[in-house]
């Protein structure tokens, strides 16, 4: 660790395995929230700046002072390639702590994309890019480079929790987060859950439009006999 509480750059000591990480990233983002009991789900607000984007690998994570993106450049060296910066702004949303500039960056440095509950700019710069950035909001003005900041501690993000080194996983439907430590388990339930609907579109598409376990429930709350 290097700094002082409030000013610190920590070491992510634990990395998940790149093989869960490769499931994952093959998965619907809303099946992998179903299987941990519809929790650790980013709110509706975190959303891709372009829908096409798609975003899967360890956090980073960062915390900044509202308006400031200090320490989210330096996050971007202490990072490793496929890694995803994770950002808590403190709700602020009136100064976009990324744009062109930095997502040029974070591509030459092999990252794998940002996550950030406030506001980045440039969208057309990004969108023409592809790098994968989620955001809260975007808007045209800048921030300040002071800090204080924190690097790779706890963080709220979109109003979840997110640990160094758990795997975010986004997409047009927002962002999850899978625990690292339980991140096979959870790539294990949401292969088994794809698997499952995928039979079942297949029984619609062969006729079996409706299944019985609908009239079933509603027996059991006596609404139907």
């Amino acid at each position: 660790m290097q700094g002082k509480l409030g000013f610190r750059i920590c070491e992510l000591k634990e990395r998940p395995d790149k093989s869960v990480i490769k499931r994952l990233a093959a998965l619907p983002v809303a099946n992998i929230a179903d299987v941990m009991g519809r929790f650790r789900s980013m709110d509706e607000g975190i959303k891709p700046v372009n829908p096409s984007m798609r975003v899967c690998g360890p956090a980073v994570t960062v915390m900044t002072r509202p308006g400031d993106n200090l320490l989210v450049h330096k996050a971007m060296e202490v990072a490793q390639p496929g890694d995803i910066i994770v950002v808590n702004t403190g709700n602020c949303t009136y100064a976009a702590v990324w744009g062109e500039l930095m997502t040029n960056t974070a591509i030459a440095a092999g990252l794998g994309g940002l996550v950030v509950d406030g506001a980045v700019r440039d969208k057309t710069e990004l969108d023409k890019l592809g790098f994968p950035v989620f955001a809260r909001s975007i808007i045209a003005s800048s921030c300040d480079k002071d800090g204080p900041g924190e690097i790779n501690v706890p963080v709220a993000c979109g109003n979840a929790v997110v640990m160094p080194g758990d795997i975010v996983v986004g997409d047009e439907d927002s962002v999850v987060v899978v625990p690292r430590e339980f991140a096979a388990q959870v790539a294990t339930m949401a292969e088994q859950k794809s698997h499952e609907e995928s039979e079942r579109i297949a029984e619609i598409h062969a006729g079996t439009v409706f299944k019985g376990d609908i009239d079933e429930t509603l027996r059991k709350k006596g609404v139907i006999k």
